[in-house]
């Protein structure tokens, strides 16, 4: 049924769309870095002002502008489409008249939202490295508190931060497949999933709700930033690896929970 799924959503508009789209950012990045070229500002720590110094940096600065958004966007239209468009359709009955269980359903399309986000962020990693290399060459990583990394370090450290900005996005999977799974509407699901997003990012932003912030969802997004430091850090990146679990455990245990309550037949 993974397989079966896989193959289905792959070759759907959509997926192309989608990943296009992510292919398509990282590229409109370096163009615009190219030719809107200034001198630095020291003052600047971002990985936008350090971009041209290696073709390495532009996949880490496309990372950092696509995962608190743009990603969150297409990957909850990923997984709040897996059980809604099946039941807007009218095909969700069809699926479950096979001797396949509802559990067994969910789990074969909770996986390919999962496969699918993997590949749309590294198409965001690879798609700016292959046109950061192009424009910026091969140069050891420069980052914005202007210390330098090897080729061959900032690569696998690039496929780490690759890696951990899929893995936030687990918990925004989790939520948009909850409620895809209670709605008929995709919008809805993936309205909901994206809403919830942009409400943590802003109650992360009021330093006021101190220590209380770390338990939202986005908190540790930005933490594999830490690996790229003068002082290299991984407890925010292993934080922000554990804070995804009880988000993941709580909205699927709601979706199996209510899936297998609903009338599938309404």
């Amino acid at each position: 049924m993974i397989r079966v799924e896989l193959v289905k959503q792959l070759f759907r508009l959509r997926t192309y769309i989608a990943l296009g789209v992510m292919a398509f950012i990282p590229v409109l990045l370096t163009l615009a870095v190219e030719f809107g070229r200034r001198p630095r500002d020291p003052q600047e720590q971002s990985f936008f002002a350090v971009a041209t110094a290696s073709g390495l940096n532009v996949p880490l600065a496309a990372l950092t502008a696509t995962s608190s958004f743009l990603l969150v966007v297409v990957v909850a239209a990923f997984a709040g489409a897996a059980v809604s468009e099946e039941a807007n359709w009218g095909s969700l009955r069809y699926l479950l008249v096979r001797p396949v269980s509802r559990s067994r359903l969910l789990f074969s399309k909770l996986v390919v939202s999962f496969v699918l986000t993997l590949i749309a962020t590294i198409v965001i990693t690879m798609a700016g490295l292959v046109a950061g290399v192009i424009f910026f060459g091969w140069h050891p990583v420069l980052t914005p508190s202007y210390h330098a990394f090897s080729q061959s370090e900032a690569l696998w450290k690039i496929a780490v931060a690759t890696l951990y900005v899929a893995w936030c996005m687990s918990g925004v999977i989790a939520l948009a497949f909850m409620i895809s799974t209670m709605t008929d509407t995709t919008l809805g699901a993936m309205g909901g999933a994206v809403g919830f997003v942009l409400i943590s990012h802003i109650i992360n932003a009021i330093t006021t709700v101190g220590s209380a912030r770390t338990l939202l969802i986005t908190h540790y997004w930005d933490a594999w930033e830490g690996m790229f430091g003068r002082r290299e850090t991984t407890e925010d990146l292993i934080s922000g690896v554990f804070l995804q679990l009880p988000y993941i455990i709580v909205f699927l245990a709601l979706a199996w929970w209510w899936f297998h309550r609903r009338d599938i037949l309404s």
